[in-house]
């Protein structure tokens, strides 16, 4: 009987450089929000992929920035903790637009002690001549090897695969081959939420924007009820999110209850209510409140 091989693949990157649209592609479902602003992912996200014979679990984390508040300082813990005990490094860039940040994270992960593979993302925006001339900027830059993708199209996604499994050690079957994610369906659903928002507010509004789920029942006849607060950092950024006559809430409800009933394969009954918290980033109760604090 041939052997199983299995293992925990960190992915890290600068952030808005498409690390959790790649999660979701290679898992094949949506196990991570994804959005067009910087720094979506809050936390450590876990994504798994099983094929016959395999199984990689994939670590989606925080794009590494400098912390401008304790919700910064949580998100950048988050990243680095992901990177102890893994199998392999999936290190990502923009390879429309590579910059003297991404070269210092590039340099630095490549002291990391574990297979590596550097991804240049978003090779739809580049140019193939470009590539290239990219692609031999970094030969010497001490990776296993340098693979060109594109998470929105599709473009390597399966040499990506076939490379990572390459990488993977024998052992165990971690989750059920059916697993997609470790991430409570309430969690999910909260994420769901946030992405909504992200969607459709613009400037500093998004980033200052949390979710707490107040409560989640299952009715009768299939229908579960949940109740959610978003919480914002200011009286006028609460005007915003709610809109005229409601109107942005309820474009966020409608939408977000939407793909939640996907995920859940239920009707869902939606509520959102918008609340002010002052600096919620920076204060470790609202922090713990939402989730973004680590119990260890």
């Amino acid at each position: 009987m041939a052997a199983f091989h299995s293992g925990f693949i960190a992915i890290v990157g600068r952030p808005n450089v498409g690390k959790s649209t790649l999660m979701n592609a290679l898992v094949g479902e949506k196990v991570a929000i994804v959005s067009d602003k910087p720094q979506t992912t809050r936390s450590r996200i876990m994504g798994v992929l099983s094929r016959p014979g395999e199984q990689m679990v994939f670590l989606d984390t925080p794009g590494l920035h400098t912390p401008r508040n304790r919700l910064g300082e949580y998100m950048m813990k988050c990243a680095r903790d992901a990177l102890s005990g893994i199998d392999a490094l999936m290190v990502l860039a923009d390879a429309s637009a590579v910059g003297r940040q991404d070269r210092a994270v590039v340099e630095e992960m490549s002291r990391q002690p574990v297979k590596k593979a550097l991804v240049l993302n978003k090779i739809d925006l580049l140019p193939h001549e470009n590539l290239l001339e990219l692609i031999a900027s970094f030969a010497s830059a001490g990776y296993d090897d340098i693979i060109p993708v594109s998470a929105k199209t599709g473009d390597g996604l399966e040499a990506l695969k076939n490379l990572l499994a390459a990488y993977l050690p024998q052992g165990p079957r971690y989750f059920p081959e059916d697993a997609m994610t470790d991430q409570p369906e309430r969690v999910l659903c909260a994420e769901i939420i946030r992405e909504k928002a992200l969607l459709h507010l613009r400037d500093e509004v998004p980033h200052g924007i949390g979710v707490e789920m107040m409560s989640m029942t299952a009715l009768r006849d299939g229908l579960t009820e949940i109740h959610a607060t978003l919480y914002c950092e200011r009286a006028a950024h609460k005007g915003i999110i709610i809109g005229k006559q409601g109107a942005m809430l309820k474009r966020i409800g409608q939408e977000a209850r939407a793909d939640i009933e996907a995920l859940l394969g239920v009707r869902v009954h939606l509520q959102l209510w918008v609340k002010v918290r002052e600096n919620w980033r920076d204060r470790p109760t609202d922090l713990r409140t939402l989730g973004y604090v680590d119990e260890g």
